[in-house]
């Protein structure tokens, strides 16, 4: 048979393994969370870096389109 003192330690052990399940829980939860707020900020500076290339792109595209109109006028 089983004595009382297998069932407390037994029940000790679940209720420790319980309590490292919860705070690996809790961990995981944390880094998760901030593993979403790096991803938010990685795509916000990607969509602002995306813009700032599309403006160039397009100022460079007007700056030829000029040059072509109007010729190359560097010497002023």
């Amino acid at each position: 048979g089983l004595y009382l003192e297998q069932l407390q330690q037994w029940r000790s052990d679940c209720e420790r393994a319980t309590e490292l399940a919860d705070s690996e829980r809790h961990q995981s939860g944390a880094e998760a969370r901030a593993e979403r707020k790096r991803a938010k900020e990685l795509e916000k500076e990607l969509k602002r870096k995306e813009a700032a290339l599309a403006e160039t792109a397009a100022l460079l595209t007007l700056r030829k389109k000029a040059q072509a109109i109007w010729g190359d006028d560097e010497d002023g």
